[in-house]
């Protein structure tokens, strides 16, 4: 059996600049209702359970419109971009 590495395409920063956005806007909701937005966003991307997102704003809607996976690659490259001081968007 061979091991193979699986390979992510990357996304255009047009779509990062949304998902950036759907990312504001549910932070924003989850704080408005008095949550832990760091938490309940972790715990929505690590189980797939919706319900971690208020409906509040809409935030549950708009976080379903992203696939996790794609909000996950982003999240890992924003964060590796500011610790290193590179990246291309």
């Amino acid at each position: 059996m061979e091991d193979k590495t699986t390979v992510f395409r990357s996304f255009p920063c047009s779509e990062n600049g949304l998902i950036a956005q759907v990312l504001q806007e549910v932070y924003k909701a989850l704080q408005a209702k008095g949550y832990n937005p760091v938490g309940q966003i972790g715990g929505y991307l690590i189980s797939g359970d919706p319900t971690y997102i208020t409906s509040h704003g809409n935030a549950r809607n708009l976080i379903r419109q992203v696939e996790r996976d794609k909000i996950l690659e982003e999240l890992v490259a924003s964060y590796l971009k500011r610790s290193q001081g590179t990246g291309s968007c």
